[in-house]
Protein backbone atom coordinates (compact mmCIF):
# COMPACT_ATOMS: atom_id res chain seq x y z
CA UNK A 1 0.00 0.00 0.00
CA UNK A 2 0.97 3.50 -0.89
CA UNK A 3 1.34 6.34 1.26
CA UNK A 4 -1.49 8.25 -0.70
CA UNK A 5 -3.50 4.64 -0.40
CA UNK A 6 -2.94 4.89 3.45
CA UNK A 7 -3.62 8.61 3.39
CA UNK A 8 -7.08 8.28 1.59
CA UNK A 9 -8.55 4.97 4.17
CA UNK A 10 -7.97 7.02 7.02
CA UNK A 11 -10.14 10.08 5.45
CA UNK A 12 -12.81 7.22 4.84
CA UNK A 13 -12.45 6.63 8.58
CA UNK A 14 -15.22 5.86 10.73
CA UNK A 15 -13.97 4.22 13.53
CA UNK A 16 -14.76 6.40 16.65
CA UNK A 17 -18.50 7.39 15.06
CA UNK A 18 -20.32 5.93 17.73
CA UNK A 19 -18.50 8.84 19.87
CA UNK A 20 -17.65 11.88 17.43
CA UNK A 21 -18.69 13.50 14.09
CA UNK A 22 -15.73 11.54 11.52
CA UNK A 23 -13.76 14.21 9.47
CA UNK A 24 -10.28 12.88 9.72
CA UNK A 25 -7.58 15.46 9.27
CA UNK A 26 -4.01 14.45 8.26
CA UNK A 27 -0.84 16.00 6.01
CA UNK A 28 1.20 13.76 5.02
CA UNK A 29 3.87 12.58 1.75
CA UNK A 30 6.38 9.70 1.08
CA UNK A 31 9.24 13.03 0.77
CA UNK A 32 7.67 14.55 4.35
CA UNK A 33 10.95 15.39 6.36
CA UNK A 34 9.47 17.02 10.04
CA UNK A 35 6.92 15.21 11.28
CA UNK A 36 4.42 16.72 13.48
CA UNK A 37 2.49 14.52 16.29
CA UNK A 38 -0.35 17.03 17.65
CA UNK A 39 -3.31 15.71 20.03
CA UNK A 40 -6.48 16.42 17.80
CA UNK A 41 -7.95 18.99 15.93
CA UNK A 42 -9.76 21.71 17.09
CA UNK A 43 -13.18 22.89 16.59
CA UNK A 44 -12.20 25.40 14.00
CA UNK A 45 -9.99 22.95 11.91
CA UNK A 46 -12.76 20.31 12.07
CA UNK A 47 -14.72 22.82 9.91
CA UNK A 48 -12.21 23.95 7.71
CA UNK A 49 -10.54 20.41 6.80
CA UNK A 50 -6.92 22.17 7.48
CA UNK A 51 -4.53 21.16 9.75
CA UNK A 52 -3.27 23.73 12.73
CA UNK A 53 -5.94 25.81 10.29
CA UNK A 54 -6.31 28.31 13.91
CA UNK A 55 -5.21 30.42 16.20
CA UNK A 56 -2.97 27.28 17.66
CA UNK A 57 -1.59 26.87 14.57
CA UNK A 58 -1.08 30.36 14.26
CA UNK A 59 1.03 30.39 17.36
CA UNK A 60 3.28 26.78 16.93
CA UNK A 61 4.23 28.67 13.02
CA UNK A 62 6.24 31.32 15.15
CA UNK A 63 7.89 28.65 17.19
CA UNK A 64 8.79 26.91 13.79
CA UNK A 65 10.11 30.18 12.11
CA UNK A 66 7.98 29.03 8.67
CA UNK A 67 5.02 30.70 6.88
CA UNK A 68 2.14 28.82 6.22
CA UNK A 69 3.24 28.17 2.73
CA UNK A 70 6.03 26.52 4.12
CA UNK A 71 4.14 24.42 6.64
CA UNK A 72 1.45 22.95 4.29
CA UNK A 73 4.13 21.91 2.08
CA UNK A 74 3.39 18.13 3.18
CA UNK A 75 7.17 17.11 1.50
CA UNK A 76 8.04 19.67 4.74
CA UNK A 77 6.10 18.61 7.12
CA UNK A 78 4.15 15.16 8.25
CA UNK A 79 0.96 16.76 10.13
CA UNK A 80 -0.33 13.20 12.08
CA UNK A 81 -2.27 13.73 15.31
CA UNK A 82 -3.02 11.34 17.88
CA UNK A 83 -6.89 11.63 16.95
CA UNK A 84 -7.46 12.49 13.01
CA UNK A 85 -11.15 14.03 14.00
CA UNK A 86 -12.36 16.82 16.40
CA UNK A 87 -13.21 14.88 20.16
CA UNK A 88 -15.73 17.34 20.96
CA UNK A 89 -16.07 19.09 23.80
CA UNK A 90 -16.50 18.51 27.34
CA UNK A 91 -15.82 20.44 30.95
CA UNK A 92 -14.57 23.54 29.07
CA UNK A 93 -12.22 22.54 27.06
CA UNK A 94 -12.02 19.86 24.05
CA UNK A 95 -12.01 16.43 25.10
CA UNK A 96 -8.91 13.70 24.49
CA UNK A 97 -8.15 12.48 21.63
CA UNK A 98 -9.41 8.66 21.77
CA UNK A 99 -6.85 6.47 21.91
CA UNK A 100 -8.35 3.97 19.00
CA UNK A 101 -7.40 6.48 16.50
CA UNK A 102 -3.72 6.18 17.07
CA UNK A 103 -3.95 2.68 17.68
CA UNK A 104 -5.28 2.21 14.54
CA UNK A 105 -3.83 3.91 12.34
CA UNK A 106 -0.19 5.24 13.68
CA UNK A 107 1.75 2.00 13.38
CA UNK A 108 1.07 1.56 9.69
CA UNK A 109 1.36 5.40 9.00
CA UNK A 110 4.60 6.46 10.80
CA UNK A 111 6.36 3.02 8.90
CA UNK A 112 5.92 4.67 5.93
CA UNK A 113 6.98 8.13 6.62
CA UNK A 114 10.69 6.78 5.63
CA UNK A 115 12.40 10.55 4.99
CA UNK A 116 11.45 12.12 8.38
CA UNK A 117 14.34 13.24 10.15
CA UNK A 118 12.56 15.32 12.86
CA UNK A 119 9.94 14.50 14.95
CA UNK A 120 7.91 17.23 16.67
CA UNK A 121 5.79 15.90 19.68
CA UNK A 122 3.07 18.30 20.36
CA UNK A 123 1.21 18.55 24.03
CA UNK A 124 1.31 15.72 26.53
CA UNK A 125 -1.29 13.22 24.61
CA UNK A 126 1.22 13.09 22.32
CA UNK A 127 3.73 12.59 25.01
CA UNK A 128 2.37 9.90 26.51
CA UNK A 129 1.89 8.33 22.88
CA UNK A 130 5.22 9.05 21.21
CA UNK A 131 7.76 9.26 23.90
CA UNK A 132 6.10 5.99 26.45
CA UNK A 133 8.44 5.47 29.08
CA UNK A 134 10.75 8.01 28.18
CA UNK A 135 7.68 10.72 29.08
CA UNK A 136 8.83 12.34 32.41
CA UNK A 137 6.24 13.20 35.20
CA UNK A 138 5.16 15.93 33.95
CA UNK A 139 4.75 18.25 30.57
CA UNK A 140 7.20 20.75 31.62
CA UNK A 141 9.59 17.97 32.73
CA UNK A 142 9.43 16.66 29.90
CA UNK A 143 9.77 19.46 27.50
CA UNK A 144 12.40 20.92 29.46
CA UNK A 145 14.34 17.69 28.76
CA UNK A 146 14.41 18.14 25.56
CA UNK A 147 17.83 17.42 24.61
CA UNK A 148 17.47 13.86 25.93
CA UNK A 149 15.25 13.32 23.19
CA UNK A 150 17.10 14.76 20.46
CA UNK A 151 18.20 15.54 17.62
CA UNK A 152 15.60 13.52 16.13
CA UNK A 153 12.71 13.79 18.65
CA UNK A 154 11.48 17.11 20.05
CA UNK A 155 8.62 17.07 22.74
CA UNK A 156 6.57 20.82 22.71
CA UNK A 157 3.85 22.09 24.85
CA UNK A 158 0.70 22.84 22.92
CA UNK A 159 0.69 25.74 21.30
CA UNK A 160 -2.55 27.03 22.87
CA UNK A 161 -3.50 30.70 24.48
CA UNK A 162 -2.74 28.54 27.70
CA UNK A 163 1.26 28.23 26.58
CA UNK A 164 1.88 32.00 26.73
CA UNK A 165 1.10 31.89 30.27
CA UNK A 166 3.47 28.97 30.71
CA UNK A 167 6.02 30.24 28.26
CA UNK A 168 6.58 33.19 31.34
CA UNK A 169 6.82 30.67 33.59
CA UNK A 170 9.60 28.31 31.53
CA UNK A 171 11.73 31.42 30.43
CA UNK A 172 14.27 28.65 29.14
CA UNK A 173 11.64 27.37 26.67
CA UNK A 174 11.76 30.63 24.32
CA UNK A 175 15.41 31.62 25.10
CA UNK A 176 17.18 27.48 24.30
CA UNK A 177 15.12 25.55 22.83
CA UNK A 178 12.95 27.52 20.30
CA UNK A 179 16.18 29.40 18.58
CA UNK A 180 17.08 25.12 18.18
CA UNK A 181 14.05 24.27 17.03
CA UNK A 182 14.52 27.47 14.29
CA UNK A 183 17.23 26.42 13.10
CA UNK A 184 16.81 22.73 12.61
CA UNK A 185 13.90 23.42 10.89
CA UNK A 186 15.20 25.73 8.16
CA UNK A 187 17.68 23.28 7.33
CA UNK A 188 15.10 20.77 6.69
CA UNK A 189 12.24 23.19 5.21
CA UNK A 190 12.34 23.51 1.43
CA UNK A 191 12.72 26.93 0.23
CA UNK A 192 12.55 26.43 -3.17
CA UNK A 193 9.91 28.36 -4.91
CA UNK A 194 7.66 27.34 -7.83
CA UNK A 195 8.61 23.73 -7.09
Amino acid sequence: MSVSQLAKEIRACTLCSDILEPRPVLRIHPESKILLVGQAPGSKVHASGIPWDDASGEHLLEWLGVDRTQFEDPRNFAIVPMAFCYPGRGNNADLPPPPRCGQTWHGPLLSMLKQVTLTLVVGQYAHKFMLGAARKRTLTETVSSFPEYGPAVLPLPHPSWRSRGWMKKNPWFEAELLPGLRERVSELVDTTENK
